[in-house]
Order: structure tokens, then C-alpha cells, then sequence
């Protein structure tokens, strides 16, 4: 290949695409030297790309190879709208930064790349000179000769056949009274890899029912006052600390809590055991962020509580929505407390020669994670959300997750096929200063757990196939794998 396309995925949102226009310039520059040191000739294609039909445009009568440039937060139809048109050579490759998530878009984008049947290869480095990372170079180089990369994937096995006690008990729960799955909207984020549809949720023993987010306005329109200073108390009784400041003030935490009691009405009117939540992009300018209440739902002390958790999975996104529901019924039937977590892949360090990486989610961890007391909310602060990507004012639920051994998982999809990543780790506890650095060079006001979950960062940028991940403390590793196999997913173990 002599002649190679450089693109920008992008965000949606302007304003997001602005912030990172420099980091995202910084990395296309370095793109370029390297490939001209291996003797390529780059031309870029112009602008953020920030709507599929964009894609469509701008990638769909390339015949040369490509690069697309992930420096920060993108959408993965962005790419994939236009990229399936042709089979050219595709690289995703991205920088290593935790304030600008480029990694977590690769990794999105090359989920739903994986979905569609398109081959793509990724690179990635942490090296401020990408020409003097070698790794990077070798890799680049095969790409540019082979129109792919060739990479080790010792971590990835399939397990043998299991049987567990809990996971055969979960099973014939989930065989004769399937779990209904209430999604409210479709869903966002570019999360094309997220949405499995009816049929194929089917097939795993769970039903799927949509109800559009305008419900949630409509709903919330009937939620008695009264509740929300029921809500209100609750809240600040159980322990949560609120930062406000500037435009965020108590009036915005009590509409974050109509939209709990909204969505909640919703799912005890039509049965619902689990709620895939999209807010954005359709709610965002309509309504503050759901982030409060999804942390809310996902914890057992929560106002009006039925003693139990109720998973929510934030963006509507089925790839984790359907293991922490599976995670969640394993550990009840364990006796180990129920909460699961959601969060983004968003960084790795290291720390006493372990490979940690900075989970980290907008807000549908719930506050067990921060101070393993089911009973209490102590622990979780709640802060102004950025506001680059909420214009409306609205709260976090945010904490620092406490250490303790983990089941991690993720459900994904290769074209028709349902597949399960399963893994475990440990959740660490960092010194300060260190877990300043990190938290403070992403998003400080989102939850965090540093988290060893058995992959190096090589391992996991090379094959995981979502930016998100499914967290539970304790071992429920084999009941998992055990689960996993009777509904009929294709199994992955990964670790190093």
C-alpha cells in the first residue's frame, strides 16, 4: 500500500469534538510521521466525522486503506456506516490518554465493526514520539504490508463444558420465568455492538420490551412531590454528599429523582426484572442526566426499595445488561451480595508490577462498590456532571471503589452469533497519590475502581470487543462459565 486515508471519527456533540481538536490534530500528526518514516504517502479526509450518513459520504468510495485516529470519545456507526461498504484495509489506532478516551472509542468502534462482519486491525500507543515505540512500528509496518496485524492471543481460551449447583438453579429460573428486559430507547453512545434485538435475546433466555423515553417525561409528570421529599431525605439520611456549585443545586437532584420514580413506575407496570436505560442521545437536552438514578437502581439502599437491586444498564446497552442480571441472580443464589457494576474500560498503569485498569462509568455503579454496606449510601458523592457532554444540570453518583476480588464479563456479538467474555481480577486498593493521578486524568467526577483484571493492556486493546465491562465482588467465576454455556453463548476465558 502506498497511498493511505486518514479519518476522524467523532462525537456527536460539538462541542466534545472542539475540546479534543487539538489532542486529536496532535495524534494525526504522529500518525503521519510514522508512516512516512516507513515510506507511506497519507492524505486525510476532512473533518470530524459526527453522523453516519457522513461516514457513508466520506468513507464509502474510499478504495484506499485507512486509519481512523480515536484521541478522544467517538461513536462507533461514525465508523462502521461507511467502513462496511468496502473490505480495503482498516486500522483503528489510537493514543494511550485517560483524559481524552481514545481507547475507549477504538475499542467500541471495533466491537461494532466485529458485529457487522468487517475485519478491522487496531494499534495503540502510550509513546509521546509514536515513530520510537517499537511495538507500535512492527505493528504498523506488517499492517502496511499485510493489510492486517498479527498479534498473540495466548490470553483467550475457550473453557471446557461446567456444571455448577447455583448455575443449573439460575438456569432453570431463568428457563420458566424468563427474565423481561425493559429497554428504554434504543441504543446510544454508538453502542451498535450493545443491542442484541428480541430475537437473539431470545435465544438466552431473555425477553426484550422497548418503550420509547418519551414515557419518562409523560411519567414524571404524575410523580407526587411528596415522593421526591421522601427521596430527598433519603438520600441525605443514607449518607450522600452533594457538591453543588453554579448552575447545580438540590432542583436538579430532585428532577434526577422524578426520573427514577418515572422509570421506575414504568418497570413495575409492565413486570419488568432489568431496565436498559439509553438517555442519550434522545433525552439530553430534554432532561438532567439519568446517571443519579441509575446508580440508584443499581444499589439495594435506594428510595422505595424492594430489598433488592435492579440492575440497570446505562446507554440501553444488552452486551451488559444481560451478564450483570446473570451476575446478579448467581451471587443471590451464592448468598453474596448482589450488586453489579457497570463501567467503562477507560486507562491502565501499573502498581507494584501489576497491570491495573481505571474502570470507570458515568454513574451506573452502584454504591456498594464504595463501602461494601448494603444498608447505607456512604461513600457516594455526587457531582456536576461535565458539561460537554450534559447541558442540562444534574448530579453523578460517583465514589472510590473499595479493594476485594472480582468477577468480571461481557456479552458481545460476531454477526449472528452471541459470545460471553468471562474473567476475574481483583479490585486495588492504590495509594493516593497515585489513584489521584489517575482519577484526576480522567473523569474525577465519576466513579472509579482500579481493577486487575487479569489482561495486560496489549491483551486486552488487541481482543476485547467493547468498551464496557460488567463488575461483581466475590467468585462467581465457574458458576458464569457454567451459565454462560447452558443458554447457549459462545464462551470466552480471558487472562494472561
Amino acid at each position: 500500500m502506498d497511498r493511505i486515508a486518514i479519518f476522524w471519527p467523532g462525537d456527536y456533540r460539538p462541542l466534545a469534538n472542539e475540546l479534543a481538536l487539538d489532542n486529536v490534530e496532535q495524534a494525526t500528526l504522529q500518525m503521519e510521521r510514522a508512516l512516512k518514516a516507513l515510506g507511506r504517502e497519507t492524505y486525510r479526509i476532512e473533518g470530524f466525522i459526527t453522523k453516519p450518513v457522513e461516514s457513508i459520504k466520506k468513507l464509502g468510495s474510499v478504495r484506499d486503506p485507512m486509519v481512523g485516529i480515536f484521541a478522544h470519545w467517538v461513536y462507533g456507526q461514525h465508523t462502521s456506516a461507511g467502513a462496511i461498504i468496502n473490505d480495503n484495509p482498516l486500522l483503528l489506532s489510537s493514543n494511550f490518554s485517560g483524559k481524552w478516551p481514545g481507547l475507549v472509542g477504538l475499542l467500541n468502534t471495533a466491537g461494532c465493526l466485529e458485529s457487522q462482519g468487517r475485519h478491522a486491525s487496531r494499534l495503540w500507543t502510550e509513546a509521546e514520539d509514536w515513530t520510537k515505540d517499537d511495538n507500535f512500528m512492527d505493528g504498523l509496518e506488517g499492517w502496511c504490508r499485510d493489510g492486517f496485524v498479527t498479534y498473540s492471543i495466548d490470553h483467550v481460551r475457550t473453557p471446557r463444558e461446567s456444571a455448577s449447583i447455583h448455575a443449573s438453579k439460575v438456569f432453570s429460573e431463568m428457563k420458566w420465568s424468563r427474565p423481561l428486559a425493559m429497554m428504554l430507547g434504543d441504543t446510544s453512545m454508538g453502542m451498535i455492538n450493545g443491542y442484541f434485538g428480541p430475537q437473539r435475546c431470545a435465544r438466552v433466555g431473555v425477553t426484550e420490551q422497548k418503550i420509547d423515553q418519551a414515557w419518562i417525561v409523560d411519567y414524571g409528570k404524575n410523580v407526587d412531590d411528596r415522593r421526591i421529599d421522601d427521596a430527598v431525605k433519603f438520600v441525605n439520611d443514607k449518607g450522600v454528599t452533594f457538591h453543588y456549585q453554579g448552575d447545580f443545586g438540590p432542583d436538579a437532584t430532585r428532577e434526577q429523582l422524578r426520573d427514577y420514580f418515572a422509570v421506575k413506575d414504568i418497570c413495575e407496570e409492565f413486570g419488568a426484572d432489568c431496565v436498559g436505560w439509553q438517555y442519550q442521545l434522545g433525552m439530553f437536552r430534554q432532561r438532567p442526566p439519568s446517571d443519579f438514578a441509575e446508580g440508584l437502581f443499581n444499589s439495594k439502599c435506594r428510595p422505595e426499595s424492594d430489598g433488592s437491586t435492579f440492575i440497570c444498564s446505562t446507554e440501553a446497552d444488552q452486551g451488559n445488561l444481560l451478564p450483570m442480571e446473570m451476575m446478579k441472580r448467581l451471587l443471590k443464589a451464592k448468598g453474596l451480595h448482589e450488586a453489579v457494576m457497570f463501567h467503562d474500560i477507560r486507562w491502565a498503569g501499573t502498581y507494584e508490577g501489576r497491570t491495573f485498569w481505571v474502570l470507570l462509568n458515568s454513574g451506573s455503579c452502584g454504591a456498594y462498590a464504595f463501602n461494601h454496606d448494603p444498608d447505607t449510601l456512604r461513600g457516594v458523592h455526587s457531582h456536576r456532571q461535565p458539561i460537554q457532554y450534559f447541558p442540562i444540570p444534574g448530579g453523578s453518583f460517583s465514589g472510590e471503589s473499595l479493594p476485594g476480588k472480582i468477577t468480571w464479563a461481557r456479552a458481545w456479538m460476531s454477526q449472528e452469533e452471541l459470545c460471553m467474555d468471562i474473567g476475574q481480577g481483583e479490585a486495588l486498593k492504590l495509594p493516593e497519590a497515585l489513584r489521584d493521578e489517575m482519577w484526576n486524568g480522567t473523569t474525577r467526577e465519576w466513579p472509579f475502581m482500579a481493577a486487575d483484571i487479569g489482561l495486560s493492556k496489549q491483551s486486552l486493546m488487541m481482543t476485547y470487543m467493547s468498551n464496557h465491562i460488567a463488575v461483581a465482588y466475590g467468585d462467581i467465576f465457574d458458576e458464569m462459565v457454567s451459565l454462560s454455556q447452558s443458554l447457549g453463548y459462545r464462551v470466552r476465558v480471558l487472562a494472561d
